[in-house]
Parts: C-alpha cells; structure tokens; sequence
C-alpha cells in the first residue's frame, strides 16, 4: 500500500487532533474507533470482508502498511470470521499512543515534549501540515453541505467520526448541531463503514454483541446511528455515551 493516500485510522487521528492543545479529542473513545477504522481500511484494501456483523480475512498478504499488516495477522490467527464488536472491543487498547507514534514516524506530526504545571513530563502532537489536516476537514464539509453521496472512504470515515463523538469537536456549539446531524447521515452511505460504526457504539453501550441486530438496521436506514431501542416500549431509546447529536 502506498503512502500516496492516508488511511482511515491516519484520517480519523488527524481528525481528531485539537491544533491548540496537541492532544486529541474523545480519548476514551478514539481507541474503538482506529480498531473499527483499521477494519474499514482492510476492507477497501481487499484483505477483509463483510460476512453479516462479522469479518472474515480473503487474503492475508500483507499492506505494506506495519499497523494494519498487525491486525490483519491477529484476524487471519482467528482461523475463523470474528464479530465487528469482539474485534473493536478485544483487549487491543492503546491504538492512540501505537498511531500517534506511527503519524510521527510518517512525518505527519511532531511531538512537542512540554510540562504540566512546571514538573511533569508530557508530550503533544503537531500535524506537520495544516493544509492536510484542512483538506480531511474539507472533504466532510463538502459532503455535508452538498449533499452529494460521498466517496466509500469519506463515508466510512464520517461514519466513525460521529461513532466516537467527534461531531462536537469538528462543528462545535448551536451553530453546528445542523452540520453534527447531517455528519451522523453520511453514515448511509458506506454499508461497512456504517456496520463498523455502529459496532462501535455497541462496545461503547456495553450491549451483547448479537444485541439489537435489527434496530441497527433501523437506525442506519433513519440515519441515526447513535440510537438503540431501549425495550421499554416503542418510546423507549438510548444513545450512546458522548455520540449523541444535539
């Protein structure tokens, strides 16, 4: 795989890194979804595909790619097609960190080492070029306000920007709560990228992983990825923590 084209997971670490602090946006959640964006990438790489909510490895040659040729060597060990969710949600935290070291070696950021309070020790992150930091930006920006079907790897990458609660980030405050809204439907437009999001917010529910298959359904089709039927009649929802779009 060339380093002409980012990735997703490059894209959606970038996406989430704030110019002003150097660190990112949705910490906690950002781990869920690089795991899911590896997925996406895998898929537009022709090394995995979709098998109903699960994935299964069709060629195990390498990307060229270090951090992806490493999932795609834990899913073929898998022997067998693995649940979207048991793979986002498997003992595979630190993504951020493993990403962030690899955009520095890639020259796409710089660490900055600094201090907290004058005594402790700690880094932040520059992207190395605003410009493409802008363009990523601009992409989803212009399929928001277009309304032109995007691209597979600008839905999927919008997609997993609301799955992890980047709206608030990317378009902040009342003035963006029509663009937040419009980012969560581009999510009908990528069937794995939307599986793989959804995915996401179901690790971040803490649902089953064969849980409210058919809402999911239901909800990419109303474009509202965020939400799950609670069971507590036809009212009843929950949204999934720090996704929800208001």
């Amino acid at each position: 795989m060339g380093k002409s084209r980012r990735t997703v997971p490059e894209e959606l670490l970038l996406l989430a890194l704030d110019p002003t602090t150097g660190t990112t946006a949705q910490p906690q959640t950002l781990d869920l979804g690089l795991a899911g964006a590896q997925l996406v990438e895998l898929s537009l790489a022709g090394r995995i595909v979709p098998e109903g909510d699960r994935i299964a490895v069709v060629l195990a040659r390498p990307t060229g790619d270090p951090t992806l040729d490493h999932a795609l060597e834990l899913l073929r060990r898998r022997g067998s097609p693995v649940r979207a969710a048991h793979w986002i949600g498997g003992p595979r935290l630190g993504l951020r960190q493993t990403y962030l070291a690899h955009l520095e070696r890639c020259g796409m950021v710089t660490a900055v080492p600094g201090q907290v309070c004058g005594v402790l020790p700690t880094i932040r992150y520059q992207a190395s070029d605003d410009c493409t930091n802008a363009a990523i930006k601009q992409r989803l920006d212009t399929a928001i306000r277009t309304g032109v079907p995007p691209d597979p790897r600008t839905a999927a990458l919008a997609a997993l920007a609301h799955s992890v609660g980047l709206g608030k980030h990317l378009y902040p405050g009342n003035e963006g709560r029509s663009s937040r809204s419009r980012l969560r439907d581009l999510i009908r437009y990528d069937p794995l990228g939307g599986m793989v999001a959804h995915a996401v917010m179901d690790v971040q529910n803490g649902l089953p992983t064969q849980q409210n298959r058919s809402s999911q359904g239901s909800g990419a089709a109303s474009g509202r990825p965020g939400t799950r039927s609670a069971g507590r009649g036809s009212g009843g929802r929950v949204s999934a923590p720090r996704v929800g779009v208001r």
